[in-house]
Order: structure tokens, then sequence, then C-alpha cells
């Protein structure tokens, strides 16, 4: 085991606010063995220094926000059978780079400015271009239960999230919404 690892217990027990009688109840060890890895003078098993970790870190992901504490409720999208235009339209009304879009109550895709850009650089009409014919294939999904650190690494993926609780969309979480949560 590293001896900087074994020093972030210390650190990481005291951001919880556990002391060492606790953490070591939840990690299924001693209380002297944490103390005792905590000052340095002890070179504890591997696999119970696995044990503290993971309720270390477990800890960590359920301090994390939530999809449900950064989400906007409100979800703006538009019909597969509204044109183009209307969708770029909402998205300038409303300082928005993208809208899913809805058939038959279930989001279906995702159409985004540089979509609609891409078909009038094609010399093609915005307004007769329906939402469907130009979107791309839907945002992923999340449970309102879903941590920032998962949120983030689909938003490097994909411009959008929609969160869901049974089944229906309930909110949607851009990297906008991240970042005005975050400061």
């Amino acid at each position: 085991m590293i001896l900087e690892e074994v020093a972030e217990i210390r650190r990481l027990r005291k951001k919880h606010n556990l002391t060492q009688s606790q953490l070591a109840k939840l990690a299924g060890v001693s209380q002297s063995l944490i103390a005792k890895a905590e000052s340095g003078s002890i070179d504890p098993a591997y696999s119970k220094m696995k044990r503290i970790f993971e309720v270390l870190h477990g800890l960590e992901k359920e301090s994390e926000p939530k999809a449900r504490a950064l989400m906007t409720a409100k979800i703006v999208s538009v019909t597969k059978r509204q044109s183009a235009a209307e969708a770029a339209k909402i998205m300038r009304k409303r300082g928005i780079s993208q809208l899913p879009v809805i058939g038959r109550n279930i989001i279906i895709g995702l159409i985004s400015e540089a979509d609609i850009i891409g078909l009038v650089s094609q010399g093609k009409s915005a307004e007769r271009a329906k939402a469907h014919e130009i979107m791309q294939q839907a945002p992923p999904t999340v449970p309102k239960s879903t941590p920032l650190s998962l949120l983030a690494e689909l938003l490097s993926h994909s411009p959008l999230i929609v969160v869901v609780e049974n089944g229906k969309p309930v909110g949607v979480i851009t990297k906008a919404d991240i970042i005005k949560k975050a400061v």
C-alpha cells in the first residue's frame, strides 16, 4: 500500500466528520487500526485498507451533488413535426443552443444550432425542414439520483442530459447548469 494513500485516511475521515471509531465500524475494522494507520505506525493489510477506502470513497459519492439538484425542471422542446426555423426561433428566444425533440410523448432526438447551420449551409430551407429530419440521436437519460461525476462524464460526450423519473422526463442538464451551480 502506498504511504500517501494511507495518509489520505485522516483527511477523508475529517472531511466527512467521522471519528476513528465511526470509520472503523463502517469499514469493519478496529479503531486502533485506523489510529495506527493515520499515525503511520503500522503498514496495514491491503484487504483492510481496501475496505476503509471503499467506505471513504462511497461517502464521497454520497456527498456529490445529484442530478435532481442540478437539473433545469422546465424542459423546452420541439415536436418532431416543427420546422427547423421554429426550433431556431425558440433557441434564440430562450438563449439555448439545443432542444430535445419530442415524438409520441418521449424524447426521440436532439436538434442543435449546429444542425440548423448545417442545413442552411447546404442551401436547404429551415422553414421546410422538420426537426425529425435533421435531429441527432436522443440524449442520454439518467435518474434524479445520478451523481455529478457521472453527469460530467456524460456531458463530455453529449451536450444535454435528460433526467427521468418513472420513465418520464422531468428535467434537463447542460454544461451551463453544472457551471451555474458550481459558481
